[in-house]
């Protein structure tokens, strides 16, 4: 059977730069800054003091407050970037005629591990009565596609990953897989994470992977010498995936077609990537490979960019490996600059702004990029965003325990 073409006719947002897919183009294209003080919970103890905070989310703006508290914080994101999506895609979802064409896949590093530290809490201080009943149906990380598919009636393919900060692109390579082989026509593809709270928070800064420069405007630097380490914050994207002949017959409004998608995994440490790129850049070649394109017909990355040390450094030198003279043309951007590292939301979220990019004729910066290294000296577009009609982009997610992501956006033309 032939593989079917595959296009995003929707998307849905809640980032620490703006909600809905306006307020999140209009953050990343105006290179502004969602990092801030974290005012959640006492981090006095921590040497960590910044982080990617959503202060204006309500979740009973999007449904009634039964239906929240029976859902982590995450989920409640999940499912109201999935109602944005849902909208924009125009699709008539009635869970009152559950669609089998229709399926959710997402990804999640922590799913509902923020609520269950909360409720935990109740329960040393209370006892098991104190314990919200719904805990089970919190914690688990396919709460979150689980509701989706519940609130629209999608009773096709179901697909809850936790693939680290790889899990978003994963989630979206998924389904494009599902379409691209006929076991659904439309996918709501999200990506979502929660992970704001004290334990959860603290268990990333004592492992020391995330910046302890207090200053908000400096704390989050991909590429840049001084980078320390990355920014912890919250939030969710989705993206309706649409096979094309679906999304022609009901006249939806296509942003782009998805050609490709690969991933991997190095095999090498929990936490530190393997330093010489190999399978990174696999996961680059593979993708462009499968979308049957080559370097030279990429116009612009999307990367990793996670302010780390050792990840910019080791996905520069992939991209060299993979791109080779042409990694000096590419333009490359690291939106985490701006929305921060959303785990495994992160992912979706910068998908959502790539697929964007094509319509709008302009590739989004990397801000707070003060200082170059010689060891990151390509052109990720500091601090300026730049007009460009590009065809192809590339957008890598790469996560704790080596696991790699890569996908590959096409300009549509009809």
């Amino acid at each position: 059977m032939e593989n079917r073409r595959v296009v995003v006719s929707g998307i849905g947002a809640v980032t620490p730069i703006g909600h809905g897919k306006e307020g999140l183009w209009q953050g990343a294209a105006a290179g502004r800054s969602g990092i801030g003080p974290i005012t959640r919970f006492d981090h006095s103890a921590l040497d960590v003091k910044v982080a990617g905070e959503i202060n204006d989310f309500d979740p009973l703006d999007h449904f009634d407050a039964k239906s929240a508290r029976r859902m982590d914080r995450f989920a409640q994101m999940a499912l109201a970037a999935a109602d944005m999506a849902i909208r924009d895609a125009r699709l008539s979802c009635d869970p009152m005629q559950p669609d089998p064409t229709v399926g959710v896949t997402m990804g999640t590093a922590l799913g509902g591990v923020a609520g269950a530290e909360t409720q935990h809490e109740r329960f040393v201080r209370g006892g098991i009565r104190a314990v919200d009943p719904s805990l089970a149906l919190i914690v688990f990380g396919g709460s979150g596609s689980s509701n989706i598919a519940i609130r629209y009636g999608c009773t096709g393919p179901s697909n809850a990953n936790s693939n680290s900060c790889s899990s978003g692109t994963i989630a979206i390579g998924e389904a494009f897989r599902y379409i691209r082989d006929d076991q659904a026509d439309v996918m709501i593809a999200a990506g979502a994470e929660a992970p704001l709270v004290g334990l959860t928070f603290s268990a990333f800064a004592i492992i020391r992977a995330m910046t302890t420069n207090p200053d908000p405007e400096q704390a989050c630097r991909p590429f840049d010498k001084n980078r320390d380490g990355f920014v912890m914050s919250e939030g969710a994207a989705v993206l309706v995936l649409e096979e094309l002949g679906h999304a022609k017959r009901r006249g939806a409004n296509i942003y782009c077609e998805v050609l490709g998608y690969s991933c991997s995994n190095d095999a090498f440490h929990m936490v530190a990537p393997r330093p010489d790129g190999s399978c990174a850049a696999r996961a680059m070649s593979n993708a462009l490979r499968r979308a049957g394109i080559g370097p030279k017909d990429v116009g612009y990355i999307n990367a990793h960019g996670s302010s780390t040390p050792l990840n910019d450094k080791i996905e520069t030198s992939a991209i060299k490996s993979v791109f080779g003279e042409d990694a000096y043309r590419i333009p490359i951007s690291g939106t985490k600059s701006m929305h921060g590292h959303a785990l495994g939301a992160a992912g979706a979220i910068e998908a959502a702004i790539c697929a964007m990019a094509f319509g709008r004729e302009f590739l989004p910066p990397t801000i707070h990029y003060r200082n170059p290294d010689p060891e990151c000296d390509l052109n990720y577009l500091p601090n300026c965003g730049v007009s460009a009609r590009v065809d192809f982009i590339l957008s890598n997610s790469f996560g704790f325990g080596g696991i790699n992501s890569a996908l590959v956006l096409g300009r549509y033309d009809e």
